[in-house]
């Protein structure tokens, strides 16, 4: 499905460029975290295979706070950076907010700062973050009526829960549902999911979602990505999702599998976001 995406996106490069206009992504990575590492070399692999302009900046973990705040600035005023983002999670000395607030709204991709979020909120957004904007299309592409049915997001995080949230309550295509979120301190939280024809987790628990907790016909969307043992493995562990997928799978008459679904249309978005940052610096959009 992202391939169709990429396809779009070439040819917005490919105009760009004949403008003169190379479309140019960042990235801030502080410290050394495995998967922080193995998720920015894709970011950077996956601009290159577009050709865009594409930059990693690496910092050590004992950065100062003072330290990432003068590369973001720098960042902001560099012309061949048209987005970035600052990798998180970052050491606890940083404070994260800090750093985020300062991240030029325009640049934003990841849609972390204020201004962006309230635009969002609001229906007029500069961008989308990246992993709700990718449910979004999978739900659009795959054909899956949105309008006036009830989506039930699991989470509430900053990341996916609450903007998931605001996206679908919105007007337009991929959206206009009657939403309910659910959390932790939900009560009798499987009594609600059941009622969900959209069924969207991002809870952070491996295999949390049964077959009990889905109404039969239910279209699923796992946002989650969990590490756990797997002695039958050559590494000794494996990714899962939040959703038991092999006991929901029969009972949803669609399932976005982990690994392979969500995940690769979180980076496809982001570049998309990049690519529509280059085009309103340029004046083309």
């Amino acid at each position: 499905m992202s391939e169709s995406i990429y396809a779009e996106l070439r040819e917005r490069i490919s105009s760009l460029k004949s403008k003169g206009v190379t479309p140019g992504l960042a990235v801030v990575l502080v410290g050394d975290d495995p998967a922080s590492e193995v998720y920015v070399r894709m970011k950077g692999k996956k601009c290159e295979e577009l050709g865009m302009h594409s930059v990693t900046v690496a910092m050590p973990g004992d950065a100062t706070q003072a330290d990432l705040l003068k590369k973001i600035g720098e960042l902001n005023g560099d012309g061949s950076i048209h987005g970035f983002l600052v990798q998180l999670p970052l050491p606890p000395h940083i404070d994260e907010k800090t750093v985020i607030n300062a991240i030029d709204p325009k640049k934003d991709v990841d849609c972390f700062h204020p201004v962006n979020v309230g635009k969002m909120l609001i229906g007029e957004p500069e961008f989308l973050p990246a992993t709700p904007a990718g449910v979004q299309q999978m739900l659009v592409r795959s054909g899956v009526e949105t309008k006036g049915k009830h989506v039930v997001v699991v989470g509430r995080s900053n990341i996916v829960g609450k903007p998931m949230a605001a996206m679908m309550m919105q007007k337009g295509d991929g959206a206009d549902s009657t939403v309910t979120v659910v959390h932790s301190r939900t009560r009798d939280l499987p009594s609600v999911t059941r009622l969900a024809d959209i069924l969207i987790v991002a809870m952070g628990k491996a295999n949390f979602v049964t077959a009990d907790m889905v109404k039969e016909g239910a279209v699923v969307i796992d946002v989650g990505t969990n590490r756990v043992d797997d002695p039958g493995s050559p590494k000794g562990s494996k990714l899962v999702g939040d959703v038991d997928f092999e006991v929901v799978k029969g009972k949803a008459s669609a399932i976005s599998p982990v690994p392979g679904g969500v995940g690769p249309m979180t980076i496809c978005m982001l570049m998309a976001n990049a690519v529509s940052a280059a085009e309103r610096a340029a004046g083309t959009r």
